[in-house]
């Protein structure tokens, strides 16, 4: 059918009548949320109640009169401000994307004329021309309709290509697949369907994740212990006689040297190295803390085709009257094997399936090294059915003499072929076109009850002249056979819910198909069994409250969901404290992708709009990765606590010195001071705290709950602050104290200043890097000592460490760094007593572990949450 005949009788808008409206509607285009500059997305980075913390211990550092520490805090904050802006740079702009679902020309008749126009030009009751491959531009109402198949998944995730009728609405953002159509325009722009999605996904903010929500409660702790420790000092300082001025200064410096300035960087580029982990996996992270959050998760909705399943739909068995086929292969490849039953069937099979083909327009294309489906993914099967039994293509050689497109109401199409009506369809509009064939009905219900689709093919001779009619066509016919089709699962699918349930991690499928494919893809999958209740749409609750119970356990099952349902799904699980990974391809999911603690989307099969509003995207669409993403984020949560027990132990002995000069009454000498302090947080503590940031996954790390603690918690504040914490910073003042003994000081004596009071405070911090050293070795398990663990795990630690006595070297040798530090390479005495840091960190290490530990951890058994994860 051409596009003259199509028209026949509509004239179309005049250009007046266009202009009219042009000004009343404006343009055909979707709302565009105004973009967040990038200098606002920097300063966001800045700004944060984490780096709000640091700013305020820069500047006080200058009002302590120590400018060197305020702009060496400023630039850790600014730098990792700067980092974590490259590393996001893909900002959100999923409203704006939408606009690539539309396509930049459309016919249309205007004037009585066939013409293009640009699509944003188009005006409700303009008349538009539709064909294979076009994209719609506006919601339309179908006037005349021929052979049209409509694909509509990334609007309502149906995988099935729709076969709308005349009077049926298409919506814009859908595409043509086959055949051809005249509609009227009834509704563009803001007006349309995939607009009041673009709007939904527009209101939608980004939820604050579970590690935020950590940061922020951390900071919180640090500042109040912060402000407490200047408070206390300050009161002690004036009671020991010194000058409020003087007091009040050194109060604000020891206030600053609290803060841990090396753990903001190193909590970035922990994530940072988590994302390139995933990507190496294959799981793209778009926000670096969706790398915690993925680890985080209790809870998976999960769409069906193409996350479950490959998304290829193909034939894999034939039923004839005769006999049986079984036919295997990979994905949408010609080659094969097809089984007979008996073997003399196979005449019968091609027979079938060269009628099945000629009733298609789907076929398959070899493009880029693999087999991809072209047109309809049902009909490519069955193209690829008819090449596995060795059928050729004869269209060119023989002709459709008439065709008769598929109708929703009759369920079945045809074609005339030479001298036969070839027909296909559901098998209930068939069978009773056909002549009595009373074993087809049980082997539908057979095929049926394994969850397949299944067509009907059937066939007659024509004794008349050609019909005119579908109805004429298509009667007494003789039944070919049925057609078994499945959307495979993928073969990871199963081990890979089994892993989510192992891992205390429930899963939700959640698709726009039909209830009964729902249950089959389901029931392979193993996500639910026979009597898993698959829900739908329409019977959600509408209170939230009502439909979180309802979908609160594991194996639950929705079909023919809209995108509004996906949206009050995830808001529903959320409000019941749940972490909610949301998996979506289609426009429809943008709005709870953006919803979802983390969105994923889809890399290969997704829309541009699914994968601006997620936070993860799948470059290989399987719910395995997503799997894999989780492991690695637990990973990061685990190894997060690893560098910060590792950061609050040295801060310890940092602190320490000045406890005891306050206790003093002033008269022991500061150990160290407030710039050595910085020296060790953001000199020698961050390398070690980045290597234990890049520890890889604990076995097991996916056979316990997800983590519902805190970041800091009572245990990590035991193990920092009451053991390994004050065994650094005893052996650091004691070094102190040996350092004056060694050059002939005595109790009761002044202490000595000038080079040896140099020396000793260079030994003091001799002593806290040493210990350092042992405390990072420690930090990567809280139930194994550092004997029972394998360096070879973990080399980037090694180079760290060594990396970490270099700079040592540097800040007590080179005279401008040891200078400005107001210290002093360490004497003999100092630097052996020094090193005994080592062993008496690893000591107190082993015989915490060894008391606290539940049970034997060489053999397996149980553990508290957080050991097996952090257990390298």
């Amino acid at each position: 059918m051409s596009a003259v005949d199509l028209v026949t009788g509509r004239h179309g808008l005049t250009a007046a009548e266009v202009a009219r409206r042009q000004e009343l509607e404006g343009l055909n285009a979707l709302p565009v949320r105004r973009a967040t500059p990038a200098w606002r997305r920097f300063a966001g980075e800045l700004v944060h109640f984490f780096a709000l913390l640091f700013w305020v211990a820069g500047a006080l550092a200058f009002v302590a009169g120590m400018p060197q520490l305020g702009i060496a805090v400023f630039v850790v904050v600014v730098l990792n401000g700067l980092f974590a802006f490259v590393q996001e740079q893909r900002a959100e702009h999923a409203a704006e994307r939408l606009h690539n679902l539309l396509p930049r020309k459309v016919t249309v008749v205007r004037d009585a004329t066939v013409v293009e126009v640009p699509a944003d030009q188009l005006v409700t009751d303009d008349v538009v021309l539709l064909a294979e491959g076009d994209r719609v531009s506006a919601d339309l109402r179908l006037d005349r309709v021929h052979a049209l198949a409509v694909d509509t998944s990334a609007l309502t995730g149906e995988s099935v290509p729709e076969h709308p009728s005349t009077a049926d609405r298409v919506h814009a953002g859908c595409f043509i697949v086959e055949g051809e159509a005249q509609a009227t325009v009834v509704a563009t722009g803001e007006r349309t369907r995939l607009a009041g999605i673009a709007k939904l996904t527009q209101a939608q903010r980004p939820a604050l994740t579970p590690l935020r929500r950590e940061l922020d409660r951390i900071s919180r702790i640090i500042a109040a212990v912060a402000i407490v420790v200047g408070v206390v000092f300050f009161s002690l300082a004036l009671l020991v006689g010194t000058p409020a001025s003087d007091g009040f200064l050194f109060a604000v410096g020891v206030t600053v040297a609290v803060v841990p300035c090396g753990l903001l960087p190193t909590v970035t580029l922990s994530l940072a190295m988590g994302a390139q982990r995933m990507a190496e996996r294959h799981a793209l992270v778009r926000h670096l803390e969706a790398v915690e959050t993925l680890g985080s998760t209790t809870l998976i909705c999960t769409d069906k085709t193409g996350t479950l399943t490959q998304n290829e739909m193909s034939v894999v068995e034939v039923w004839m009257p005769g006999g049986a086929a079984t036919i295997s292969g990979d994905g949408y490849q010609p080659t094969g094997e097809v089984t007979c039953t008996p073997p003399e069937g196979l005449a019968s099979l091609r027979e079938l399936a060269r009628a099945a083909r000629r009733c298609s327009s789907g076929r398959v294309a070899h493009r880029n090294g693999e087999w991809v489906a072209q047109g309809d993914p049902m009909e490519a099967a069955l193209d690829v059915l008819a090449r596995r039994a060795g059928v050729e293509e004869d269209a060119g050689r023989h002709p459709e003499r008439a065709r008769f497109p598929f109708d929703a109401r009759r369920r079945r199409m045809s074609v005339v072929v030479d001298d036969r009506v070839l027909v296909k369809g559901a098998p209930d509009a068939i069978f009773s076109r056909c002549l009595p064939q009373p074993q087809a009905s049980d082997a539908l219900h057979r095929l049926a009850g394994r969850g397949l689709r299944v067509i009907a093919v059937a066939a007659r001779q024509l004794t008349s002249a050609l019909p005119t009619t579908a109805d004429e066509a298509e009667a007494e016919l003789t039944l070919l056979g049925l057609v078994a089709l499945e959307d495979p699962p993928r073969r990871e699918a199963a081990a890979a819910l089994a892993a989510c349930r192992r891992a205390g991690i429930q899963v939700v499928m959640i698709t726009g198909d039909h209830p009964e494919t729902a249950r089959a893809i389901a029931r392979e999958v193993g996500l639910g069994g026979p009597e898993t209740p698959v829900l739908t749409g329409h019977e959600l609750p509408s209170a939230p409250e009502e439909l979180g119970e309802l979908l609160d356990r594991d194996a639950a099952v929705v079909a023919r969901v809209t995108p509004e349902d996906k949206l009050r799904i995830a808001r529903a699980l959320q409000a019941r404290g749940h972490v909610v990974a949301m998996t979506g391809d289609g426009v429809n999911d943008a709005p709870a992708l953006r919803e979802a603690a983390i969105g994923v989307a889809m890399g290969k099969s997704g829309t541009d709009v699914a994968r601006e509003a997620s936070d993860l995207v799948l470059l290989d669409d399987d719910f395995g990765t997503i799997v894999a993403a989780v492991e690695q984020g637990r990973a990061t949560f685990a190894n997060i606590r690893r560098f910060l027990t590792y950061h609050l132990t040295d801060n310890v002995a940092e602190l320490a010195p000045f406890v005891v000069w306050a206790l003093s009454g002033g008269t022991f000498p500061l150990a160290i001071g407030v710039l050595q302090v910085l020296a060790l947080d953001i000199g020698t503590d961050v390398l070690p705290a980045l290597a234990l940031g890049a520890e890889p996954p604990a076995p097991h790390v996916l056979e316990r709950p997800p983590a519902r603690g805190h970041l800091l918690d009572r245990k990590l504040f035991a193990r920092a602050f009451g053991v390994l914490g004050p065994v650094e910073a005893a052996i650091s003042l004691a070094v102190f104290v040996a350092s004056f003994l060694a050059v002939g000081w005595r109790p009761g004596e002044s202490f000595p200043t000038g080079p040896v009071l140099a020396a000793s405070s260079g030994a003091a911090f001799t002593a806290i890097v040493f210990g350092q050293v042992a405390n990072a070795f420690a930090c990567r398990s809280t139930i194994r000592p550092v004997w029972r663990m394998p360096l070879s795990t973990n080399r980037l630690l090694l180079w760290a460490v060594l990396a970490e006595i270099g700079m040592l070297a540097a800040f007590l040798y080179f005279p401008p760094l040891a200078h400005l530090l107001d210290q002093a390479g360490p004497t003999g005495t100092g630097a052996l007593v020094a090193l005994s840091a080592i062993p008496a960190v690893l000591a107190a290490d082993a015989l915490q572990k060894h008391f606290s530990r539940p049970g034997d951890a060489r053999v397996g058994a149980p553990a508290p949450r957080f050991e097996i994860e952090e257990a390298a």
